[in-house]
């Protein structure tokens, strides 16, 4: 019975510390993905997580410089689908608003919900599990002053209504940006707190979102 007992506690013990299966993850978006995978890079941040946390994990950086939901949507089969990922992290919107300021080329608050949501279906009849990120900043002044925050704030509410709707995983971005630089940014800068330029992430952003989706992919 003693021998029963023990073999039991043995085979308890090793299930419970038995790692959960490696996961292909892909991080499709914008040049701030693009930018993720270098060094120092969120995606490469996380990385390096995963392996300290003894998860073999694949983490995939499908980034391209200046891309818009259209543009994702577009190249989705080529660059997420044919790979057969297990979870896609979706994080993109800044050049749907920043482009419609700067270049005449963003992405209209009626047209974005179409594209953002087709995506998300193509992915979940494809079995993928989908995780979708609000745009983080244009801009990080904390008196509701950078010209693109009435907007920002917009495609952020769309964006987690897509994700409620459909049944996905939220990484607010957008929320955790502003309550950070509220708490850290007492001079009101536009710049320097978690970005280089308003927009891409610096050393202390990267680290910043590595954290906040790390947490949201581990279990």
């Amino acid at each position: 019975m003693k021998v029963f007992i023990l073999s039991l506690i043995l085979c308890f013990t090793l299930f419970s510390f038995r790692s959960n299966p490696p996961l292909k993850i892909i991080f499709f978006g914008d040049s701030i993905t693009q930018a993720g995978v270098k060094p120092g890079g969120y995606i490469t941040l996380m990385q390096e997580m995963f392996a300290k946390a003894g998860d073999k994990s694949e983490l995939i950086g499908a980034g391209i410089g200046g891309n818009k939901v259209y543009d994702l949507y577009l190249r989705m089969e080529d660059d997420v689908l044919s790979k057969k990922p297990d979870v896609v992290i979706i994080y993109v919107g800044v050049n749907d608003v920043w482009h419609k300021a700067s270049y005449g080329t963003g992405t209209d608050a009626d047209k974005f919900p179409k594209f953002y949501a087709a995506m998300i279906k193509k992915m979940q009849a494809a079995g993928i599990k989908v995780i979708c990120a609000t745009p983080a900043a244009i801009g990080e002044k904390t008196d509701h002053s950078n010209q693109q925050d009435g907007d920002m704030n917009l495609y952020s509410n769309i964006i987690r209504e897509q994700a409620k709707e459909n049944g996905c995983g939220l990484i607010d971005l957008r929320k955790e940006f502003l309550a950070y630089n509220l708490a850290n940014n007492p001079e009101n800068k536009d710049r320097g707190i978690l970005t280089t330029d308003r927009v891409h992430l610096n050393e202390k952003g990267n680290m910043f979102v590595a954290e906040l989706m790390y947490k949201a992919l581990m279990p």
